[in-house]
């Protein structure tokens, strides 16, 4: 008759038993009987509700998913020559990137004679990450790669920290917009109130001057 070695449902070894009264137990407990460790010699077998475990497990996943931080990498291209106005608005752009609690690849694409002044791709790379310090720091270094110079730069805050300053942005505007229309709703009723208390004036009973009535 084969054997297993059967564990409770609380994790307690119940010893080596036969698998007939191993199934009977599992009836008696209105348990499942599942085959834990297959390989072992004798099979490791546990009493368990197979239902609530494959629930519980898929509960921890789905969890464990959205705890999750996916690393995101941003890319960013300038020409070494770029004008300020150029500058201010793809630096606006890593700058949300960064708050954003993404990664930032920076590429500098060479032309022509410009590929004779690397010197210059790479203090236009300094000179961004030194503006941005602030929100991230060079992750990767500036290097050569063929006509780019690329430099990698990461944020200071994770994924998480900065969606939830985010939330916490967003939830403070709205709440800040209601207590603006809270106010201005105010002011309209009490400004109505005033009025109609303006127009309705008591009228004065008016006094007969004839000395007959």
């Amino acid at each position: 008759m084969p054997e297993v070695r059967l564990v409770g449902p609380n994790g307690e070894t119940v010893g080596i038993v036969r698998i007939d009264d191993a199934l009977r137990l599992a009836q008696e407990a209105d348990l499942d009987l599942v085959e834990v460790a297959p390989t072992a010699r004798p099979p490791v077998c546990k009493l368990m509700d197979y239902g609530k475990f494959k629930y519980e497990n898929a509960q921890k996943a789905r969890e464990a998913r959205r705890n999750q931080t996916n690393v995101v990498i941003k890319e960013m291209k300038l020409r070494p020559k770029i004008d300020a106005h150029d500058y201010e608005t793809k630096k606006g752009h890593v700058v949300r990137f960064l708050r954003q609690g993404d990664k930032v690849k920076i590429t500098i694409m060479f032309r022509g004679r410009e590929q004779h002044r690397p010197e210059l791709g790479f203090r236009l790379l300094q000179r961004l990450a030194e503006d941005v310090s602030e929100l991230g720091f060079v992750e990767s270094s500036p290097k050569q790669d063929g006509r780019n110079m690329i430099m990698v730069l990461g944020p200071h805050k994770k994924k998480s920290e900065a969606k939830a300053e985010v939330k916490a942005e967003k939830t403070a505007r709205a709440a800040e917009r209601e207590a603006e229309k809270a106010a201005e709703h105010a002011e309209r009723s009490a400004g109505a109130t005033a009025s109609s208390t303006t127009e309705r004036k008591p009228r004065r009973r008016s006094e007969s001057l004839d000395p007959d009535m």
